[in-house]
């Protein structure tokens, strides 16, 4: 038994502690450890294309990575930063909130994958927000912009985790469903989904309702 495929934990781990591009990261730890588990480049291309017939979402991670890429090569965050600092009126909470409800109201209509960390919040979401920081505060320090991008990264994984429950074929849904069945509770799909309604808003409202206070504690503490 040898623990040398394992190297692909090792890569992830190291990638995101160096900050390197989560996709880059997760891409190349599959490319070692299937090299390391004894696979030829082309068999691990093969096992690539069967995931890719087996889950259309897995082919995602190859599509966006050169084109994310490519637009941050090219200058997509200072383009971000210039267009949220011609809206005089947007400021950092106000921002996320929009971007909170557009991913779930998505995530409810079952549309989880045209947002997210690698290719919404890293070169858009976030740099929008810190510029709109900085418009109303003045430069940032470290501290101050690194809370900005965890609140962004925070809002993705609100809208996304509250929104997607709306939708009845999602797996969420299914795992609920199923673990009330082995405890006698018998439930459609579309209750859950309707229950999970009010859950939402209150997700939304509560979330909604800190990313303003994050405008309030960004502005004490600049000032």
């Amino acid at each position: 038994m040898t623990y040398l495929p394992l190297i692909g934990i090792l890569i992830v781990v190291l990638g995101f502690l160096l900050r390197f591009n989560p996709l880059l990261v997760v891409t190349v730890a599959a490319l070692a450890t299937g090299l390391s588990a004894g696979l030829d480049v082309e068999a691990v291309i093969a096992a690539l294309g069967k995931a890719f017939n087996d889950n259309r979402y897995v082919t995602v991670v190859y599509i966006v990575l050169p084109v994310i890429g490519l637009l941050e090569h090219f200058g997509l965050q200072q383009r971000a930063r210039a267009v949220i600092l011609k809206f005089k009126r947007a400021t950092t909470g106000r921002l996320l909130i929009l971007y909170l409800l557009i991913r779930q109201i998505a995530a409810a209509l079952g549309l989880t994958s045209i947002a997210g960390h690698p290719q919404t919040v890293r070169p858009l979401v976030a740099p929008m927000a810190e510029a709109a920081a900085e418009r109303e505060h003045g430069e940032l320090d470290d501290a101050t912009r690194d809370k900005v991008k965890s609140y962004s990264a925070a809002t993705d994984n609100v809208g996304l985790f509250f929104g997607e429950d709306i939708f009845i074929a999602i797996a969420s849904i299914l795992l609920i469903k199923g673990t009330f069945e082995t405890h006698g509770i018998v439930l459609s799909p579309l209750q859950l989904s309707v229950w999970a309604i009010p859950t939402a808003i209150f997700a939304f409202l509560i979330h909604g309702s800190r990313l303003l206070l994050l405008d309030r504690s960004l502005g004490r503490r600049q000032g």
